[in-house]
């Protein structure tokens, strides 16, 4: 019998079109232009972002895929746990080796997928519903402030991957990297997958293709901005740049106007000048060393328990369990 299958929507179009409005306007008034890339994933988006992930230059999903062929049942049998929470779920591709390997332990008994795209999640948690027999729960939240609100049952193995948590500066990562810790529960487990510090040449490759995909992913949120607040943006106008600033160690991705020229945001009541060369960041993401990875995650009171390579260093999957914490102290301690 079909198990049960639930949506959870944290995120109305209300809301979702507030968020979208205060982040345009305090953005494109600021002295650095910037838009957060969360706006990156309309319909367009998603499905560029998945080409993307087939590039030859974008060597990130095919190196974690690899780590999670070869050690999801050595990451099921550590953690025993029965239920999955992906944070940023997506389609949940390469999700299914980890619940593969779950199931084949006999411990799979639920799914909770969490992700801000409502059409994608719900696609994904219906395909995963017909595949498992368990329980799919889908919560249509942003993951920098709706975690709090991911269900507390079973035994938990948290699933952050991707390099996704390399978007975000670093007390965004401490304080999700918090949440996680909170809400997993003692026995909960974390699953973090971070991008390598690794050569500048393939670093801004994979970032700026020569086949144009991720030039037309950036250019896209101008176009959702357009459609959405009936702004006048024409994409055209901007060139796609990846820059690697080694000082942060993280690759941004800007957009840098051709020429001088005026934006309306109707819906913002907002008039946006542009210089010849002036940029927008649209994303930044960080490159990690091992230990610094080690470091971010003690920090936030989690402490590494198996850590998991590629063949070329490329990229690091980590698991993580919650450090004890003294009564009435915020930090953690170590485990004696």
């Amino acid at each position: 019998m079909q198990r049960q299958l639930s949506l959870d929507i944290l995120v109305d179009d209300e809301e979702r079109r507030r968020s979208l409005c205060d982040d345009v306007r305090a953005g494109l008034s600021s002295p650095k232009k910037y838009i957060p890339p969360a706006w990156f994933y309309d319909e367009a988006g998603s499905r560029l972002f998945d080409e993307i992930t087939r590039l030859p230059e974008y060597y990130p999903t095919r190196a974690e895929r690899a780590i999670l062929t070869r050690h999801a049942s050595d990451i099921a049998a550590a953690t025993r746990a029965d239920t999955l929470v992906e944070i940023g779920s997506g389609t949940s591709d390469k999700t299914r080796l980890l619940l593969d390997a779950m199931a084949a332990a006999g411990h799979l008994e639920r799914i909770i997928l969490f992700d801000i795209s409502r059409e994608v999640l719900a696609d994904a948690a219906e395909h995963l519903n017909l595949l498992y027999d368990v329980d799919v729960h889908a919560v249509v939240g942003d993951f920098r402030h709706h975690l709090g609100n991911v269900p507390a049952v079973g035994r938990q193995l948290w699933a952050f991957l991707g390099g996704t948590i390399g978007n975000l500066l670093p007390a965004g990562r401490r304080q999700l990297l918090e949440c996680c810790r909170r809400q997993m529960g003692r026995d909960g487990r974390l699953l973090l997958g971070t991008d390598l510090v690794k050569d500048v040449g393939r670093l801004l490759a994979a970032y700026d293709d020569a086949s144009g995909i991720t030039a037309a992913f950036d250019r896209n949120v101008l176009a959702v901005i357009n459609r959405e607040l009936h702004a006048s943006f024409d994409p055209e106008l901007f060139d796609h740049r990846a820059v690697w600033d080694a000082d942060e160690r993280w690759i941004e991705m800007r957009l840098r106007a051709r020429r001088p020229h005026t934006v309306v945001v109707e819906d913002l009541d907002l008039v946006v000048s542009f210089r010849a060369g002036e940029e927008i960041l649209t994303e930044i993401s960080a490159k990690f060393t091992p230990s610094q990875v080690a470091g971010e995650l003690v920090g936030a009171g989690l402490a590494p328990r198996a850590v998991w390579y590629d063949d070329d260093d490329d990229f690091q999957l980590t698991l993580a369990r919650p450090l004890p914490l003294v009564q009435g102290d915020l930090g953690p301690r170590p485990e004696s």
